[in-house]
């Protein structure tokens, strides 16, 4: 009988430690709440710090992987700047044929009126 009530108060008090540490985690878990945008750019720059290590692995040196990086970068932003000046210069005159739709579309009904 007195076996079986430790075992009865043993069960009870890891049951209460138990509900105790998941009613402690709950709570901790609450009071760090991680933002989805932060923890994202966080990711990134893990994998870019990553890629880098993995380079300067493979180059010896990270001097070396640096050279590479800012060579791929300077091959990239050559071929990226004619693009992005055509599209801004499509842009610009989109924008200038609407204007001038605009223009005509007003100056129509005030001719028509007359």
């Amino acid at each position: 009988m007195v076996g079986e009530r430790r075992d009865a108060q043993a069960d009870d008090l890891r049951a209460d430690l138990r509900e105790a540490y998941e009613r402690g985690r709950r709570d901790e878990r609450a009071t760090r709440k991680r933002h989805p945008v932060l923890m994202t750019f966080t990711f990134i720059a893990a994998a870019v710090g990553l890629a880098l290590m993995a380079l300067a692995a493979f180059n010896g040196s990270f001097t070396r992987a640096g050279d590479v990086v800012d060579q791929n970068l300077s091959v990239a932003a050559n071929r990226a700047e004619p693009a992005v000046r055509d599209a801004a210069s499509d842009a610009g005159q989109a924008l200038r044929d609407a204007g001038q739709s605009a223009k005509t579309e007003a100056a129509e009904p005030a001719d028509t009126a007359s």
